[in-house]
C-alpha cells in the first residue's frame, strides 16, 4: 500500500485558511448570530422591564439605596451610635461588661422572642468620619462568637482575644488616634493591654466622631427548596452592650454623649413596643441598644454582571448543536476529517465563537448594567479590571464550550449523542445549582468535577468570613475561583480533543464513515 507524499498533505494553515472557508455557510454563521443575539436580548429586555420603586401610601417614591464608600462599593453602615467629636489626637477606653441580645422568630413561631446574640454581633467603640453612612470609620469590638475584633472601612478583619464578656470576665477596649492612624487594644484587666491591629484612615478630617456603638445583623436560617437545596432566611435581631469606666483623653470633647443612629433604625414591633434602640445612661455606666451592621454587602447588595448574562443558557445550546454538527460534516465525498483537519476545525470554530461571544457579552453586560441602574435598581460594581475578565473569561468559556462540542461529537461520531451528552454533562448541572435545587455539597461537587466549573468566570462577589451571609453558587458564589474553574473546562476540552485526534483517520481522504 503507498504512503503518501508528506510534500503534498496539505498543511495546518492552508487547513484553516480552507476550514474557514468552508466554515462561512449560512447556517453556521447563522447559529453564531443567533446565540451572540441571545446574549444581548436576554440582558437588554428584562433590564427594560425592571423597575424598582417604593411607595409611601399612594406615593410612588424611589427606593432607599444601600450607602456607598467614597469608592462607589455598597456596604451595610445601620448602628446606633453615642458619641462626641474628637479633634485632633485623642482616645477612649472602655471597659465592657456584658453583650446580650434577643433573636425574633417570625411566623409560624408566632413572632416568639428569645434571649441571645448571633454569632457576629457587634459592641464596642468606633472612630468614624462623621455621621454619614459609608464614610470612613476603625472600630474594637466584643462579638458574639468571634470574640475581640478590629474592623476598619468594612472590609477588613482583624482577630483579638477569643471567648466572651461578662460581669465576672470583662473586656478592657481602647481605640487611639495619631494623625490618620487609628490604634486598638484591649486588656482583661485595664493594667496590661495587647495591641489588636491598627488602621490608617487616609484623608480622615481634623474632627471626627468618637464613641460607642451596637448593631446586630439578621440571624441567617436556611429554607429547603427542590430537591435538598436551600435558600437564606433572615430574622431580625439586637445587641445590647454595656459599658462602664469610660475614659477619653486629648480632644475628646467634654460633655453629655450624643446618642444617634447611623441609617433607619426603630421602625420594627419589637423596637417599638419593647427596647427602641438608644442610649441608657445610669450613673457610671452606659448601655447601648441597636441592630443591623457594619461591613461589606454581598449578593444582598444588588445585581451583579452574572445577572445580566442569563442569555448564556441559550448561546450555550446553540452552540453545542452547531459545533456537534460542524465535527461530522464531511467533505463532498463524506469522508471522515482526519486529524489535521480537525485540529484545523477545533482553531476555527473556537476563534469564530471567541470572537462573536467577545462582542456580544460586552454588549449584554454594559447595556444590561446601564439599563438596571437607569430602572432604580442596584448594581453591585465590580471595577473595571474584574468586568474586563468577566467579558474575556466569557468568551473564553463559550468558545472552550463549542470545541469540546466538536471534539465530543468527533470521537463519538454522533453529533445527537454529542448533544446529549454535553447537555446533560454541562447545562444540566448548572441549571440544577443556580435555580436552587440541589443541596449546598452536591451543587459545589458539580461546580468542580463538571465542565460546568467554567461558569464560575461570572463570580465577581467575594466571601467576607465576617459577613453573614449564606455562600452558596445561586447567590453567586462559586466553589472554584475564576481561573480554577476555567482550567477544569479547559482539561476536558484537551482530554476529549486528545482523544479525538488519536481516534480521527491520519489522512483528509481517509475511508468514508458512516456519522448519522
Amino acid at each position: 500500500m503507498s504512503t503518501p507524499d508528506e510534500s503534498t498533505t496539505p498543511g495546518l494553515a492552508a487547513l484553516v485558511r480552507a476550514e474557514w472557508s468552508a466554515f462561512r455557510s449560512r447556517g453556521r454563521m447563522a447559529a453564531l448570530l443567533v446565540a451572540a443575539l441571545a446574549v444581548i436580548a436576554l440582558a437588554v429586555l428584562p433590564a427594560l422591564g425592571s423597575h424598582g420603586s417604593c411607595s409611601q401610601g399612594p406615593v410612588e417614591v424611589p427606593c432607599p439605596t444601600d450607602p456607598v464608600t467614597p469608592d462607589g462599593r455598597p456596604v451595610a453602615d445601620l448602628f446606633f451610635f453615642a458619641h462626641r467629636s474628637l479633634t485632633g489626637d485623642g482616645s477612649l477606653t472602655v471597659r465592657l461588661t456584658s453583650l446580650t441580645g434577643t433573636i425574633t422568630y417570625p411566623p409560624p413561631d408566632h413572632d416568639e422572642i428569645v434571649a441571645g446574640v448571633v454569632p457576629w454581633a457587634k459592641t464596642g467603640i468606633i472612630i468614624k468620619d462623621g455621621l454619614g453612612q459609608g464614610s470612613s470609620y476603625a472600630a474594637l469590638m466584643m462579638t458574639g462568637s468571634h470574640g475581640v475584633r478590629m474592623q476598619h472601612d468594612y472590609t477588613h478583619d482583624t482577630a483579638g482575644r477569643p471567648g466572651g464578656v461578662s460581669p465576672q470576665s470583662p473586656r478592657w477596649l481602647r481605640l487611639t488616634r495619631t494623625g490618620d492612624t487609628i490604634t486598638g487594644e484591649e486588656s482583661a484587666d485595664g493594667v496590661s493591654w495587647t495591641p489588636v491591629d491598627t488602621a490608617r484612615l487616609a484623608g480622615l478630617p481634623a474632627t471626627v466622631r468618637i464613641g460607642l456603638f451596637a448593631t446586630s445583623p439578621g440571624d441567617l436560617t436556611l429554607a429547603p427548596v427542590g430537591l435538598g437545596g436551600s435558600v437564606g432566611q433572615v430574622r431580625f435581631t439586637q445587641a445590647v452592650g454595656s459599658f462602664d469606666s469610660v475614659t477619653t483623653t486629648g480632644g475628646v470633647a467634654a460633655g453629655p454623649w450624643s446618642a444617634d443612629i447611623v441609617g433607619e433604625l426603630g421602625h420594627t414591633d419589637w423596637e417599638k413596643f419593647h427596647r427602641a434602640p438608644g442610649l441608657v445612661s445610669d450613673g457610671g455606666t452606659l448601655t447601648v441598644t441597636g441592630s443591623g451592621d457594619i461591613g461589606p454587602l454581598g449578593a444582598e447588595g444588588g445585581r451583579t454582571s452574572k445577572d445580566t448574562l442569563v442569555g448564556l443558557f441559550v448561546a450555550v445550546i446553540v452552540l453545542i448543536v452547531t459545533a456537534a454538527r460542524y465535527a461530522v460534516a464531511g467533505d463532498s465525498t463524506g469522508t471522515a476529517p482526519g486529524g489535521r483537519r480537525l485540529a484545523a476545525r477545533a482553531l476555527v470554530l473556537g476563534g469564530a465563537v471567541f470572537a462573536s461571544g467577545l462582542a456580544a457579552v460586552a454588549v449584554a453586560e454594559q447595556l444590561g448594567t446601564k439599563l438596571l441602574r437607569d430602572g432604580g435598581l442596584t448594581v453591585v460594581p465590580a471595577g473595571p479590571l474584574t468586568e474586563l475578565r468577566v467579558i474575556v473569561g466569557t468568551a473564553v468559556l463559550l468558545a472552550l464550550v463549542a470545541v469540546l462540542a466538536l471534539a465530543l461529537s468527533a470521537l463519538l461520531r454522533r453529533a445527537w449523542l454529542a448533544v446529549t451528552v454535553l447537555l446533560a454533562g454541562l447545562v444540566l448541572p448548572y441549571v440544577l445549582v443556580v435555580v436552587p435545587l440541589l443541596p449546598d455539597a452536591v451543587a459545589a461537587w458539580l461546580l468542580r468535577l463538571t465542565p460546568a466549573a467554567g461558569f464560575a468566570v461570572l463570580q465577581t462577589l467575594t466571601a467576607y468570613p465576617q459577613v453573614t451571609m449564606h455562600y452558596a453558587p445561586y447567590a453567586g458564589y462559586f466553589p472554584l475561583p475564576w481561573w480554577a474553574g476555567l482550567a477544569v473546562t479547559g482539561a476536558f476540552v484537551a482530554l476529549t480533543l486528545g482523544l479525538a485526534l488519536r481516534r480521527a483517520p491520519e489522512r483528509p481522504d481517509a475511508s468514508p464513515v458512516d456519522w448519522r
